[in-house]
């Protein structure tokens, strides 16, 4: 990296010289190089941070490709499918052997307070801090 000149866009960095591409890899991302330091390298990433690289390590120049990606929306049900979503369905519309809010006749509230599938109480799980305790 220290041969690539400052300000020139760039992807694909390494960490440690010869490890690979670790950062700044996905859809339409681009990290800068802000400047050169003997063997120092700082370079500004698409998050805002400014970090310090070996000069040895290696990075690709210019911007990944398909900028779009984020732009992209998902219009059917399909479009999650075929990414490995299954669909999310609500507790109320199970059978109450699957679900502690199912069951009912016709369109029910939960009738309790909200539960996940299993069944326990979410608050019931929480640690206790023990400054919070009451003093006797």
């Amino acid at each position: 990296m220290k041969n690539i000149p400052v300000g020139v866009p760039i992807h694909a960095l390494e960490f440690q010289p010869g490890k690979g591409a670790q950062i700044v890899k996905s859809a339409g991302s681009a990290a800068y190089i802000q400047s050169i330091d003997g063997n120092k390298v700082n370079i500004k990433l698409p998050s805002g941070e400014v970090r310090t690289f070996p000069g040895d390590t290696y990075a690709t120049i210019g911007q990944v490709s398909n900028i779009e990606h984020i732009n992209e929306k998902l219009v059917k049900a399909g479009d999650t499918r075929h990414r490995g979503i299954r669909p999310t369905v609500r507790g109320v519309a199970q059978d109450p052997r699957s679900h502690p809010h199912g069951g009912g006749e016709g369109k029910s509230s939960i009738g309790m307070n909200p539960r996940p599938p299993g069944g326990n109480l979410l608050w019931e799980k929480l640690p206790v801090n023990a400054k919070m305790l009451p003093i006797n």
